[in-house]
């Protein structure tokens, strides 16, 4: 499996130019570019999805929109989830697991992440008025049920979409890649320092590299053999 040697951090600098000219000058330019639009600032949360394709879709929101972690809880559907992560969204982000909704808020907040519940119910904050300068761990719940109480009894703030219609909550899927969009967009045009450090964005793209790369193992073990 790709990603099994650790590098020291000189090593690790020797490895990713190595990598690198195994790739077409585009490819190169491409995880160099697209690294430095990633972010750490915000994570987004899932928490037990029974529809599996949802998870797959805000992945793929926050991949395409530059969110780098991506959190699943998995209490109840455990990691009958693999087999749902589609499109490759799940080679390009960070997805982190946790077992239960407690252990996501307490590692979360751990790491600094106020935490956000997002609920057509609590009408503390819309999404127009969120206040985006702190890192924030935004947690979405399934449009039947919603969040969890857990989430919600534990949340530091709330958002939600107003809507207009008879239809009060969104799907999943739909009301991350709305919010996903607007709160990067506004961070993007912030003075935030929202990007990853340099070392950072070099670690991301040695970890793409190894996704990318057939046979990466087989190669890495060479190219040690020849030092």
């Amino acid at each position: 499996m790709a990603g099994f040697f650790y590098f020291r951090p000189m090593e690790e600098k020797e490895v990713l130019a190595y990598l690198q000219s195994l790739v077409t000058p585009r490819r190169k330019q491409l995880f160099e570019t697209v690294a430095a639009t990633r972010t750490h600032h915000f994570t987004v949360a899932v928490e037990d999805v029974g529809h599996l394709h949802n998870t797959s879709a805000v992945i793929r929101s926050c991949e395409a929109f530059g969110i780098q972690q991506v959190q699943v809880v998995e209490d109840r559907f455990g990691k009958r989830i693999d087999r749902e992560i589609a499109m490759g969204a799940q080679k390009w982000t960070s997805v982190q697991r946790h077992t239960s909704s407690q252990d996501a808020v307490e590692k979360l907040r751990g790491k600094g992440y106020q935490i956000v519940a997002t609920s057509p119910h609590k009408k503390e904050s819309t999404l127009a008025n969120f206040d985006c300068t702190q890192p924030a761990a935004l947690f979405f719940g399934s449009e039947a049920k919603g969040l969890s109480e857990q989430v919600l009894e534990t949340a530091d703030s709330f958002i939600y979409i107003p809507t207009y219609g008879f239809t009060e909550s969104l799907n999943i899927s739909v009301s991350a890649a709305i919010i996903i969009q607007e709160l990067m967009a506004r961070l993007r045009g912030s003075k935030i320092a929202w990007q990853l450090s340099n070392e950072e964005q070099q670690k991301l793209q040695l970890q793409w590299l190894k996704k990318h790369i057939k046979n990466v193992d087989e190669i890495l073990n060479n190219w040690h053999a020849e030092q």
